[in-house]
């Protein structure tokens, strides 16, 4: 176990500190400020902690190869490129969600996919950092998180040992957390790998916890 914690938005997380509880509202809003709010509102409602976005700047996310690429969405047929951006808030409706969340009492923050998203997030002044599965091993984008001096949050899916422990060297355990995750979506029970979750606190001074992608609560409540 580790002594170490960590503060986020007015929760101590660590090892015999009460269960920081997560909800990931992610791209789920379609673009859509009032159902960003209604999730909000569901996950105040169930006890969560925190609520958790995505940010992309998709020219940069985008390889060039699929821009073009024409897909079926909620708003009709468009270019993937287009789809990326028809489901980013720009400044103002972030403002607006701060200013929600706020009045809910509900900390947010979000998982910036690339160092121009952190630049945007700096805005808000986030209480952490959320680093998605896939973009671990971003070493640029870790350095520009860890410049900013907030905790963070790192997911392990599809992360060998060794790319975990370079994240880890890059960020520092100061104000880091871990979460194992599978990034199978929605992952099978028996793909789960839970006992990763005691490997990891046993090679990372830090709190770990869990990031689950399966359906149904027996995992996280386990």
């Amino acid at each position: 176990m580790s002594s170490r914690t960590v503060m986020i938005g007015g929760h101590e997380i660590g090892d015999g500190k009460p269960c920081f509880v997560i909800g990931e509202i992610g791209l789920n809003h379609n673009g859509d400020v009032e159902i960003a709010k209604k999730l909000i509102d569901v996950a105040s409602i169930a006890g969560c902690n925190a609520v958790k976005f995505q940010k992309r700047t998709p020219e940069l996310c985008v390889p060039p190869e699929q821009r073009n690429i024409r897909r079926e969405t909620p708003w009709g047929e468009m270019t993937y490129l287009e789809y990326r951006y028809k489901v980013e808030f720009n400044e103002e409706q972030y403002r607006a969600i701060d200013l929600y969340a706020k009045s809910k009492k509900m900390v947010w923050f979000a998982s910036p996919w690339d160092p121009v998203s952190v630049d945007f997030l700096e805005k808000f002044n986030p209480p952490c950092y959320k680093v998605a599965s896939a973009s671990i091993t971003d070493l640029e984008m870790l350095r520009r998180i860890r410049d900013t001096k907030r905790p963070v949050i790192i997911s392990t899916g599809m992360s060998t040992m060794q790319e975990i422990h370079k994240a880890v060297e890059v960020l520092g355990t100061d104000k880091l957390l871990i979460a194992h995750a599978t990034s199978a979506y929605p992952c099978k029970p028996e793909e789960l790998n839970l006992r990763m979750i005691a490997t990891l606190k046993k090679e990372f001074d830090c709190p770990i916890g869990y990031s689950g992608h399966e359906v149904g609560l027996q995992a996280t409540i386990a």
